[in-house]
Parts: C-alpha cells; sequence; structure tokens
C-alpha cells in the first residue's frame, strides 16, 4: 500500500512542478494522504484522500523561499494522469508478481496467500458478499426504498475514470478557510461506521442506512450480525500501519528526505510558554497557529484544570518535572503504601445506639 501511495504521489508531484516550471531539483509541492479502508456500504474500499498543495514551493535569488501556485488541473489533464497512474500501479504489481497478464485479461497471482484467514473476508468485503453462514458468496441483502436515479456522469473537468482508476479534483480550499478546512479534515478523518444510520430490525438483524443512496434506489444494507463483524474486521488495518502519510515539504520526523522547508511552511512554537495578550489585541496568524500545551491539552481532553491553585484560585506554573520511569514507579509506590498506612490508622467507624425495643 505504501508502495502504490508513493507511485501516485510521485506522479501528481511532477505534474504540478512542472506546471508551475520548475523541477524537483529547485522547487518541491506537498502533500498529506489520509488512507480510508471503508465504502459507504462498510466495504473494503482502499483509497486515497490526498490534501494537496496547488503549487510549489522555491526559493528566489535572496534565498527566501516562496510559493507559486498553478491553475486547476484540466479534464485533459487529469485523463492523462490517471492513465499514467494505471499504468505505473501495473507495472509495479507485475515486477512483484502479484499481476500476470495474458492475451485475454489480466488477473491477480494470489498463489501462497490461502493460508491467511483474512484474505477470504477481505475477498468478501470488496466484491460486496456474505462471508459467513448458510449464505456464503451470496450477494449482501439490500433494500431499495427509493426510486430509481438517472445515470450521471462525473462533474466534467474535476474527475477522471481510466481503467479502473478514478481521480477526483473537484474540491480546493483557500489556506484561510479554516472552516472549510476543518470540515474538508473531518470529512477525510470520519469513521467507517456511523451509530446513527445503524439499527437492529425486529428479526435479529443489522440494518446499515447509506449516507448516499445508490443509483437504482438503494438505501439500506442488511446483514447477519455475524457477517457484521466480518466486515468491521475486514476494515481494521494491520498492527503498525499509519494511516495518515506525509509528502514533500511536509515531511517531518527520522532519517532524510526531511524537508527543510517544513520549518518555515509550518511555524511551530512547541513547549515554549504563551504570553497573554492585553485586553483587545487580536492573534497574529502565527499565535493562531500555535500549538496548545500538554496542560491546555489535559483540561479541553479530560477536563483536568492544573493550572489553577484548588486553595486560592491563581495561577500555577511547572518549576520542574520527574520523567525517569523508575524515580516515577517509586514515587507511586510510595503513596499507595501511605494510603495504605492511613487507612489503618483510621480509628472504627462509630456505631448508632442501639433501638430501645431491643431492650425491652
Amino acid at each position: 500500500m505504501g508502495k502504490v501511495l508513493g507511485i501516485v504521489y510521485r506522479t501528481l508531484a511532477t505534474h504540478i512542478t512542472k506546471k508551475a516550471g520548475y523541477n524537483k531539483q529547485t522547487a518541491q509541492t506537498g502533500a498529506v494522504t489520509l488512507i480510508q479502508r471503508f465504502g459507504s456500504a462498510l466495504n473494503l474500499n482502499i483509497h486515497f484522500h490526498m490534501l494537496y498543495l496547488d503549487g510549489v514551493y522555491a526559493e528566489d535569488n535572496y534565498g527566501k523561499t516562496r510559493f507559486h501556485p498553478i491553475k486547476a488541473p484540466t479534464k485533459s489533464e487529469l485523463n492523462s494522469l490517471t492513465h499514467r497512474i494505471s499504468q505505473r500501479v501495473a507495472g509495479f504489481l507485475e515486477r512483484e508478481g502479484l499481476l500476470v497478464r495474458d492475451d485475454d485479461n489480466d488477473y491477480l497471482a494470489l498463489d501462497g496467500l490461502e493460508d491467511d484467514p483474512m484474505l477470504q473476508i477481505h475477498g468478501y468485503s470488496i466484491t460486496y458478499r456474505i462471508a459467513t453462514g448458510k449464505q456464503q458468496g451470496r450477494k449482501v441483502f439490500t433494500l431499495q426504498t427509493i426510486a430509481p436515479m438517472a445515470e450521471q456522469g462525473l462533474t466534467a473537468g474535476c474527475a477522471a475514470n481510466v481503467a479502473g482508476f478514478s481521480l477526483h479534483a473537484g474540491v480546493m480550499s483557500n489556506a484561510q478557510d479554516r472552516g472549510k478546512l476543518e470540515r474538508l479534515c473531518r470529512y477525510i478523518t470520519r469513521s467507517a461506521v456511523s451509530e446513527k444510520r445503524l439499527a437492529m430490525t425486529t428479526y435479529g438483524k443489522v440494518r446499515y442506512q447509506l449516507k448516499t443512496p445508490y443509483r437504482d434506489g438503494t438505501t439500506h444494507v442488511i446483514f447477519e450480525p455475524l457477517d457484521f463483524i466480518a466486515r468491521l474486521a475486514a476494515l481494521v488495518p494491520k498492527p503498525r500501519v499509519n494511516l495518515t502519510r506525509f509528502h514533500g515539504v511536509f515531511v517531518r520526523g527520522g532519517p532524510p528526505p526531511n524537508s527543510r522547508h517544513r520549518v518555515t511552511i509550518t511555524p511551530s512554537l512547541r513547549n515554549k510558554a504563551k504570553k497573554a495578550l492585553p485586553t483587545g489585541q487580536e492573534k497574529t496568524r502565527a499565535q493562531k497557529h500555535q500549538s496548545m500545551t500538554w496542560a491546555q491539552r489535559l483540561k479541553r481532553v479530560f477536563g483536568i484544570e492544573i493550572e489553577t491553585c484548588e486553595q486560592c484560585g491563581g495561577a500555577v506554573k511547572v518549576i520542574a518535572s520527574i520523567e525517569d520511569p523508575l524515580v516515577i514507579q517509586k514515587i507511586l509506590s510510595h503513596l499507595n503504601t501511605k494510603n495504605d498506612e492511613v487507612v489503618e490508622l483510621l480509628p472504627p467507624q462509630s456505631r448508632a445506639p442501639p433501638q430501645i425495643s431491643l431492650f425491652e
């Protein structure tokens, strides 16, 4: 998956760089990819949501990094890019021995993968078929509650379909439009299952409502409980697989190829104290993008306030921190021992006076 994503990024990045009038030695673009594994019907559908820069960063004659935007891609450019990506991905799969070509058709070579217990579940999930039970292999039961809709093609100029590959480039957001960027990020990072659209039928089956009805009028899919669990299992990635990837100028951490432009493009003041602004003064752009401190995150996520004194309500600041795990373990063990001693030293609980009726 990572190598295929690399092919997609390099193809698009090369096109953007050349369209801006530069090459990869003199300019660099960037992207953030969110790898999604699910479709609208809880089927396994691996695809990439890529937030791309609409231009490149290059240094001018004075050594300053400047952004050079480009125009939106045309329909012919999208078709050409999609065709190029499909050819390169197919070539990569063929070199890896995963794609077999003959005179009639092309097919995937899955020999040796039959021992993988998840392979069968993945296959049924991709093809919208039942993975378990007596009806294994049959199409998933669907429910049509609206009339079929007319066939609608993709919006001209913003999407392309070539040889089973689709490329969509119809959403653009200005860097200063934080509201639209937040909505876009919420969409591409959403979870696979929405509890609001999930329900149980009177017959004990799981009914899931599609967010967008199919063209044939399908609005719901019905699963047996065990098959629903199999659907969810197919959507879980392998351990230690990072579904968020940074490319180009956004590459961070680890060995090269780290981008030397990242510091200037995405300024951050991590682990630095924030100074209070005078009354009536607005924050600058850099201050708005400044990351929250760990104390602010504790307050926002868990409601734990550690910067305010419980006694007087005044401001509290950190004067030292203990980070050695062995020292922390000793302190916690001592506090537990101390609490046990306090419990033992407490006097026995007082008893209520006996009822008079007992002595009459």
